[in-house]
């Protein structure tokens, strides 16, 4: 058992009353209760009938708000949903205080199996890019389309201004630095995390900054805000640690999923130089570089995100079709129904299978990869879009 699957004491079981959490116009939240985890659900009311599922998985201190600004874009084109994760955004923490990836993938695809709302295009950022990655691998008949905003893969040379999100996963760093930072402001805070995930942090609005700022002070009210942002800044560590069938790019390999991967040139948490790799690992991937954007692309650059996910589906069409009448892509490994792909019992141990389905199929030799420009030089041709008018979390 990791450190990030120990019992969180008090903190994840007593929720304490907080002023209400920001709903967007035309947005609606709902509880969701599985066994050990009570989910938050932001979703928009569908633009028609048959809309294909989506659903949105945020990263490290983040919340479904940081889809907010993407999710009206694709009104027409997919039924959004988009998650809390357990201990974040209006979500309690799990019972069992896991927030390992694994923990948090084992929660999406519980989901996704009790709403019955698979197979989904699958949306994440940062860490939850690291769990939807992790999601597709172990459950394809559950993932149609795999978009990934920054994700959190394993890094050999982490960029310095990563370093203080990662030793958040030091046992006792969190707590000094909740003792060093108790007397800043909410907004000294979204300050700096604008800071720190924005490109551009002009780019934020008057309005966004405000909203930022009060669910800042909301969060700020939980006792757990930090010991979820420790934990799973724990996780993703852990995560990059693995080694075997069990490591996030052996995982990437896996995916059979059509895969848009979205970098920032300006990202000072995940690296753009792995956008290279990413593309490489990911066996049916594309690639938008976009030169100016930061970790949050979807909220700095919303359209653009929103432009190749367009032309993600519009290639993949006839392959979308496949999977609305098989419900999985043809020859997926691990794809047993009512289970979530961790093991038969849900104990966490990864099922992949036994017919070498992780190697690297990566079909015609990449023709497909970095077909929106590898170097940067498309980054806009899509337009800057509007601003999102949010804040993310600290990033991972």
């Amino acid at each position: 058992m990791s450190s990030t699957e120990l019992p969180s004491a008090l903190a994840a079981t007593v929720t304490p009353k907080a002023s209400p959490v920001r709903v967007a116009a035309g947005e609606r939240l709902r509880s969701v209760g599985l066994p050990g985890v009570t989910l938050t659900v932001r979703s928009r009311p569908p633009a028609r009938d048959g809309l294909p599922p989506a659903l949105y998985v945020h990263g490290l201190g983040g919340s479904s708000q940081n889809w907010s600004a993407l999710m009206p874009l694709l009104d027409g084109l997919v039924d959004s949903e988009a998650l809390d994760l357990p201990g974040f955004g209006d979500s309690p923490p799990p019972d069992d205080g896991d927030y390992s990836v694994t923990g948090h993938a084992r929660t999406v695809i519980r989901h996704l199996d009790a709403a019955e709302r698979g197979p989904v295009h699958l949306f994440g950022n940062s860490m939850g890019g690291a769990i939807a990655t992790r999601v597709a691998a172990v459950r394809p008949d559950l993932v149609r389309t795999l978009t990934l905003v920054s994700p959190a893969l394993p890094e050999i040379r982490v960029q310095r201004t990563a370093v203080p999100t990662a030793l958040l996963a030091l046992p006792g760093v969190a707590r000094l630095f909740t003792h060093f930072t108790r007397d800043w402001t909410a907004e000294q805070r979204v300050r700096g995390t604008t800071a720190l995930c924005y490109g551009d942090p002009g780019r934020v609005t008057p309005e966004g900054f405000r909203n930022a700022v009060e669910e800042m002070e909301r969060r700020l009210q939980m006792p757990y805000f930090w010991d979820a942002m420790a934990r799973s800044a724990r996780g993703i560590v852990n995560a990059y640690t693995l080694g075997g069938q069990h490591n996030l790019w052996r995982q990437a390999e896996r995916v059979l999923a059509p895969t848009l991967l979205i970098y920032g040139g300006r990202d000072q948490l995940v690296s753009y130089r792995m956008a290279q790799r990413a593309a490489r690992t990911f066996r049916d991937s594309r690639l938008l570089s976009l030169p100016d954007a930061g970790h949050v692309a979807m909220m700095e650059y919303p359209e653009a995100v929103a432009t190749s996910f367009r032309e993600l589906l519009a290639e993949t069409r006839e392959l979308s079709g496949s999977l609305d009448e098989s419900g999985a892509a043809s020859g997926a490994e691990g794809s047993t129904s009512g289970r979530d792909g961790f093991g038969t019992d849900g104990s966490g141990v990864d099922r992949f299978g036994t017919d070498g389905s992780g190697a690297d199929r990566s079909g015609t030799d990449g023709a497909g990869r970095g077909r929106f420009g590898t170097d940067g030089a498309s980054g806009n041709r899509f337009g800057t879009g509007e601003p999102g008018t949010g804040v993310p979390g600290a990033g991972g």
